[in-house]
């Protein structure tokens, strides 16, 4: 073929992976909209239209001149600009999955993962897990027969197949190599800081109750600081924080207590971490593969780079701090910057991953981590997932959750069909204390001002504006200096919690 009908071969990829990218953007939108404001009763016109979605993406990506195009594209690869090589290449993965996955399975998982989420709201509610099980297991039979088509199309592991669609390139023996080293040192640290703590001063209690209107103001404020652009996105409630949408409309959700005004706030930080790198993505790139987020690994490690590592450091608390303050009519010491750390920086087991302090949050993704895997290779099925859970958090925190709602109940993940999510909030983490350190000298002062401009242009240049050029691993790389490791993350907690 001409290098000429190549370059439109390339051209109509372009035009056909633009209108995928417009679907795509619907069902995010879709999703938000059952998340925070769809009645229980437009559940199943819901599910339809999400199911109809997702089929005629699949159609289009499977097609047979979508594979036409690809080949006759690939025969000019060399000709092209490097963004565009990198395009095609996406093309190229993307295609793999899709092709991997038979239609009728991708409907039947689409209606599933509706009615199973649908499902978990309730039972959540009421603590019955004997309600959620058999839609947990019927999904989880089609996301097993998912992952074999693709372990079969890609010569993986059925969770490395599951995996790759959420971190690109990843396996599992990166991550049982990163998680085994993470055990070896985790649960000695945890002991030391608890020790030094138990010496220390207890935070003052920082008393409510704090009006939902005043957390969300507190929330929109923080998120105006943070670079959140309000002409391009909203913050909603829902059941479980998330972020959705596309880069130039986001959808950010978080939930509220009265009582306590600090979860909520940094699940706020967290999700507009989320949500500033889909706003980060290369604009001229925005409707192709090349110019989308490289991964849920990348993705995590910017949520965490702005909750954990700035959000939590002494400078932005000091900022923050008398904000606070004056937001809820305040008085005392408790409403002091120490005091405010102590109350962020405090150690312990506890039950709930989202509520988790940063030293025992690994230890909830590496309970996920092992079961998801187990329930994919067929060695635990739903129904025993309450009493393997337990036995996980004995092990790994040394607590039992007293009832399933905060047991094996608590994550809207595998209900909304989310296998081989987990580990990535862990990768994460690590790779955000990578990237924190090696951005500290450029950003650290500026966040006492409130000023979050210097690390954001900081990780614009070499995470958002990359893209899916690189692998997730290329990206850390180069940004930091170092492949992706546990060592900067150590680090992190010992200068932190112990120095």
């Amino acid at each position: 073929m001409s290098e000429q009908n190549s370059t439109t071969a390339y051209t109509t990829l372009k035009s056909r992976f633009q209108r995928l990218s417009a679907l795509g953007g619907a069902q995010a939108v879709l999703h938000w909209d059952r998340a925070t404001m769809m009645p229980e009763g437009g559940a199943q016109a819901r599910a339809e239209q999400q199911a109809t979605l997702s089929l005629i993406a699949h159609e289009t990506l499977t097609a047979p001149e979508t594979s036409d195009l690809l080949a006759s594209a690939r025969e000019s690869a060399d000709a092209l600009a490097a963004w565009d090589r990198a395009n095609l290449a996406e093309m190229g993965r993307i295609h793999r999955h899709a092709t991997a996955t038979p239609t009728d399975l991708v409907s039947k998982l689409s209606h599933q993962k509706s009615k199973t989420e649908m499902i978990w709201r309730k039972a959540r509610a009421a603590n019955d897990f004997a309600a959620l099980a058999p839609e947990l297991t019927n999904l989880l039979g089609l996301v097993r027969e998912q992952a074999a088509a693709k372990a079969s199309a890609f010569g993986l592991s059925l969770y490395d197949a599951l995996l790759d669609g959420y971190d690109p390139d990843r396996r599992s023996v990166d991550i049982d190599r990163l998680f085994t080293e993470l055990e070896g040192f985790l649960p000695d640290l945890l002991k030391k800081v608890m020790e030094k703590q138990a010496g220390a001063p207890k935070p003052l209690p920082i008393k409510g109750p704090f009006s939902i209107p005043l957390q969300e103001k507190l929330g929109r404020d923080v998120m105006a600081v943070l670079g959140f652009d309000f002409a391009h996105g909203r913050l909603d409630v829902s059941h479980h924080p998330f972020t959705g949408g596309v880069p130039d409309d986001s959808r950010i959700t978080t939930r509220y207590d009265e009582n306590d005004f600090m979860e909520s706030l940094m699940a706020v930080v967290h999700e507009t971490g989320h949500s500033l790198y889909e706003r980060g993505l290369p604009p001229e790139w925005r409707n192709q593969p090349v110019g989308r987020s490289r991964g849920m690994t990348i993705h995590e490690s910017q949520s965490l780079l702005f909750e954990m590592q700035a959000g939590r450091s002494t400078e932005f608390i000091s900022f923050l701090a008398p904000r606070l303050k004056k937001l809820f009519n305040g008085e005392g010491e408790a409403w002091s910057p120490e005091n405010i750390l102590r109350h962020y920086r405090k150690v312990g087991p506890s039950l709930i991953r989202v509520s988790a302090d940063e030293l025992t949050y690994p230890l909830h993704v590496i309970l996920r981590y092992r079961l998801e895997k187990a329930m994919i290779t067929g060695d635990l099925v739903p129904a025993d997932l309450p009493a393997a859970w337990a036995e996980g958090m004995n092990t790994l925190l040394g607590i039992v959750p007293p009832n399933d709602a905060d047991g094996c109940m608590q994550d809207i993940h595998w209900p909304s069909g989310s296998f081989g999510y987990f580990p990535t909030y862990t990768l994460g983490a690590l790779t955000a204390a990578q990237l924190f350190a090696a951005a500290r000298g450029t950003a650290g002062n500026a966040l006492a001002q409130g000023d979050f401009t210097p690390l954001i242009s900081w990780v614009r240049e070499r995470v958002h504006g990359v893209g899916s050029s690189k692998t997730p691993d290329e990206i850390i790389l180069a940004a930091t200096g170092s492949p992706l490791g546990t060592q900067a993350f150590k680090r992190h907690i010992e200068s932190r919690y112990l120095s």
